[in-house]
């Protein structure tokens, strides 16, 4: 009897393994390409976004991109001594798409990150990076994802 469970169970295994299970989301095969006319704005941010851009090969439609990015770092919370320990980054990029010189979408993403500070301020500096790293991404994941809601 146990066998015959055992057998069941692992044979339930298989065939859930090899289902071709891929999320929706997560279908990065793009039939479009973007081409970046104006850049303004914060450099680091800047190369992120549009290094997105370039695994974007798709032949049928080309969209023209203009992105002004800027990137802003506040003090919140300062303590006993008066040094910064809570610091907040604000991010806000604005985008426009265009296609044969007609603007089909105008947007503002805006994202903002609260984080301690790190009395070691190499890895400070490194986890601020990380950070920038980590928006930019999402951003220009965001643009990627509203240029193939005008796609369809």
């Amino acid at each position: 009897m146990n066998r015959i469970i055992n057998y069941t169970l692992l044979f339930f295994l298989f065939l859930l393994s090899s289902c071709a299970y891929e999320p929706i989301l997560n279908n990065k095969h793009h039939n479009f390409s973007i081409n970046v006319d104006k850049i303004n704005g914060d450099q680091k941010i800047n190369s992120i976004i549009v290094n997105n851009f370039y695994n974007l090969k798709g032949k049928e439609k080309k969209y023209n991109l203009t992105i002004s990015s800027t990137k802003v770092k506040n003090i919140i919370s300062k303590d006993s001594k008066g040094d910064p320990s809570i610091f907040e980054l604000l991010i806000n990029v604005n985008y426009s798409v265009k296609k044969d010189g007609n603007i089909l979408v105008t947007n503002n993403i805006n994202k903002k990150v609260t984080y301690n500070n790190i009395a070691d301020k190499f890895e400070l500096e490194n986890y601020e990076k990380i950070i920038i790293n980590n928006i930019s991404t999402n951003i220009s994941d965001k643009i990627i994802n509203s240029i193939s809601e005008i796609n369809e």
